[in-house]
């Protein structure tokens, strides 16, 4: 019986889920990459809450000063990212031998849980708004700050995606989703705008509750999908379903039990026991389990994998001998 969880270097997911395996050059590489896009989103926020907040308070609009109070989550999420989330691209040591790859989307959680906090205190100020009697000075100033955070956005959105074509992070595909989200909500806000010249003062505040809930669904969504990285949930069954047919479809495996597919941050870890004959000899079941580490490893999504191969028909652990868990 043999049991492989070997990695020869640290596995990596880019941007189609496949998990590939990155000498320790590419991985300072993919560093560099990665905190040079994180903080271009550090700065281009930055950027933003300087023009909207300061148009925002000198003609009194809610919607812009919403918008830029987003971008203040923005800012600090993106900070958070480019401090810590590069540690994904850090080597195993004694103290994280199965290395770091959930920093990543713990820094990921963290910008979700920003994002929905700061919606809910926008939500009140904007809710504060309609109760009150809005004044908003219409300007053009107005309309040209939002069209600069439009562009301001657009290239950040553009810039950071097309980054992480190659690095497949989570981290920054949260912050180039939210910077397509900041795109609508910018939008949201020139109707705020547009009140003020059609004298409807109520759009600004409206604008602004708009905003608020994009930023709360938002927030809500990041969390959500970096939470199930975090506490090692099961994938969808399909992925189940990818595991067995590969190690069934061998010609060596007589039987497949105890399998167990999870997320060990944004990849998936696999451990499973394979049934095959006894009566091989060592070098061969060795050569097979490589063959079948090796299948797995080339699954879409798929980083650490261990593999024990049992001599078929002895039924020595759980659930084998009856039949049960086996696939």
């Amino acid at each position: 019986m043999i049991d492989d969880a070997y990695r020869p270097d640290a596995p990596l997911k880019n941007a189609g889920g496949r998990v590939v395996f990155m000498s320790g050059s590419s991985l300072a590489g993919a560093k560099r990459r990665f905190r040079r896009a994180a903080g271009v989103n550090v700065a281009g926020n930055a950027a933003k809450i300087a023009v909207e907040g300061a148009a925002g308070i000198a003609f009194g609009s809610v919607a812009l000063l919403a918008d830029a109070a987003h971008s203040v989550a923005d800012l600090v999420a993106s900070a958070v990212v480019f401090v810590w989330g590069g540690s994904r691209y850090d080597d195993a040591d004694a103290e994280h031998p199965h290395g770091h790859q959930r920093i990543e989307p713990l820094t990921a959680l963290f910008v979700g849980a920003i994002i929905f906090l700061l919606g809910v205190v926008l939500l009140r100020e904007s809710v504060l708004g309609l109760l009150g009697v809005p004044e908003v000075s219409a300007s053009p100033v107005l309309v040209g700050a939002l069209l600069f955070a439009i562009a301001d956005m657009y290239v950040l959105y553009w810039y950071t995606t097309r980054v992480n074509v190659d690095l497949g992070s989570t981290a920054l595909a949260a912050l180039a989703t939210d910077c397509l989200n900041d795109i609508y909500t910018s939008l949201a806000a020139m109707v705020g705008v547009i009140g003020a010249f059609l004298d409807l003062p109520i759009l600004d505040p409206v604008a602004g509750a708009v905003v608020s809930l994009l930023v709360m669904y938002q927030g809500v969504q990041i969390a959500r999908e970096n939470v199930t990285y975090l506490v090692g949930a099961a994938p969808p069954d399909g992925d189940r379903d990818r595991v067995t047919e590969a190690l069934r479809s061998h010609h060596a495996v007589v039987g497949v039990h105890d399998l167990r597919v999870f997320y060990d941050g944004t990849e998936l870890e696999v451990e499973v026991h394979v049934e095959v004959d006894g009566e091989m000899t060592l070098r061969r079941a060795h050569d097979i389990e490589t063959e079948l580490v090796t299948r797995l490893r080339d699954l879409d999504g798929v980083g650490d994998v261990h593999v024990h191969l049992d001599p078929s028909g002895v039924g020595e652990w759980k659930d084998a001998a009856e039949g049960r868990n086996r696939y």
